[in-house]
């Protein structure tokens, strides 16, 4: 019990997954579609210099994320921000400056994600967010999840814009799955593991098609909010929950508790 409490202690992201958690990732991904449009367009820095600038931050961010001692909400949501970031313009880059067809980008985060589990699973033995305790198993964690992000902006935009299902339809479509996981999770005792990485993927881009929808103009299908007033009502939002979650710990695991969630999935 004394080794589990002991790496209780290095565990560095949520171990309860509670709703708080799953609005502010989409949350989170919205401001990650909405604020590189703003970086973007609004501030006309272009793709490419954009990219670099967020992707330098990203590192910085991430740098003091590994360095924490200890679970820290707003930096480690900090850190997921910055990666919503920074996997959306992956794909726009790709997209907008390569012209890769988002079929193919799709196919080929898909393929990274699958290999970059595979890597973390035959090392660690395990893809659980419930053993995130050492340093490789924070590099595997904040690597898959930047892969999630590619692939959930290819994903989103080839069923809203190359398809032509337009946001809303594609939104719904990602809630239904969402809603098809969650209910498989609970009713059909699926595996935790499996269950949380699909949802983590399929959030992407039901975040990506209401930032889209919010923000684009009415002749794109959108409402016409624009970037930097979606962004900023999200940011808002994201900081009033953290706050949230910092002083209510409800996404910390009680060490009486911690034995069972350390080893379980």
């Amino acid at each position: 019990m004394q080794a589990v409490s002991e790496q209780l202690n290095f565990v560095k992201v949520p171990v309860i997954i509670t709703l708080v958690f799953w609005v502010i990732k989409i949350l989170a991904t919205t401001v990650g579609e909405t604020g590189a449009d703003f970086l973007i367009f609004n501030l006309n820095i272009g793709l490419s210099t954009t990219s670099m600038i967020m992707g330098g931050l990203l590192l910085a961010v991430l740098y003091f994320q590994v360095s924490a001692k200890k679970y820290i909400p707003w930096l480690y949501w900090l850190s997921v921000v910055m990666v919503s970031i920074v996997g959306t313009l992956m794909t726009d880059y790709l997209t907008d400056e390569l012209d890769v067809p988002l079929t193919l980008s799709t196919t080929g985060f898909t393929i990274a994600l699958l290999i970059s589990f595979g890597c973390w699973y035959k090392v660690e033995r395990t893809l659980s967010i419930h053993s995130i305790f050492t340093f490789r198993r924070e590099l595997f964690y904040w690597a898959a999840i930047l892969l999630t992000f590619a692939l959930g902006t290819a994903a989103g935009d080839l069923l809203s814009e190359s398809v032509g299902l337009g946001y809303v339809v594609s939104g719904l479509i990602f809630a239904g799955l969402i809603g098809v996981i969650t209910a498989g999770f609970y009713l059909f005792n699926i595996n935790g593991v499996l269950a949380f990485w699909l949802a983590y993927i399929l959030t992407r881009p039901l975040g990506a098609s209401i930032g889209d929808y919010l923000s684009q103009p009415p002749m794109d299908g959108g409402l016409g909010l624009g970037t930097v007033s979606t962004s900023a009502v999200f940011v808002v939002t994201i900081i009033a929950l953290v706050i949230y979650l910092t002083r209510s710990q409800i996404d910390v695991l009680p060490i009486n508790n911690s034995q069972s969630k350390i080893r379980g999935n």
